[in-house]
């Protein structure tokens, strides 16, 4: 993906988050800005997460619940993440990109929890591309 997200040009970088098969878990190579002005280019829906000072699950999950605006009853848990990201029928687009900003190399997690979340943010990926869509995630 670093050669995805290097390449210029906004249309470029648009075109290319429309490949399902590309589609997955990557350092950002490229601006926010560039980022998501090829996100909204492609009709993506960008969830801007910003991780500075998370530290614990719930904490992450809080992040996450509200930079995709999850709906209320969101159950705070792994199993609840798992579903909401499998669903987004609230943020209806060609495809969707997780930007995961001021991340750590533990995402502030202990070791289970953090394998756990990497697992959700994989089966996710698998989830919406064979619902021909892809999803990003982008760790700057």
């Amino acid at each position: 993906m670093n050669a995805l997200a290097q390449q210029s040009g906004d249309a470029s970088l648009a075109k290319q988050l429309g490949n399902r098969a590309a589609a997955g878990s990557y350092t950002l190579g490229c601006g926010i800005d560039e980022l998501r002005s090829a996100a909204d280019a492609a009709g993506f829906a960008l969830f801007d997460t910003d991780l500075k000072g998370v530290k614990g699950k719930q904490n992450l999950l809080n992040a996450l619940a509200t930079a995709a605006k999850f709906p209320a009853g969101f159950g705070a848990n792994w199993d609840a993440l798992a579903d909401e990201l499998c669903d987004l029928s609230w943020h209806q687009a060609n495809g969707y990109v997780l930007l995961l900003r001021n991340t750590s190399d533990t995402l502030g997690l202990s070791a289970n929890d953090r394998e756990i979340a990497l697992d959700i943010f994989a089966d996710t990926t698998v989830y919406w591309r064979q619902r021909n869509k892809a999803f990003w995630i982008f760790f700057a």
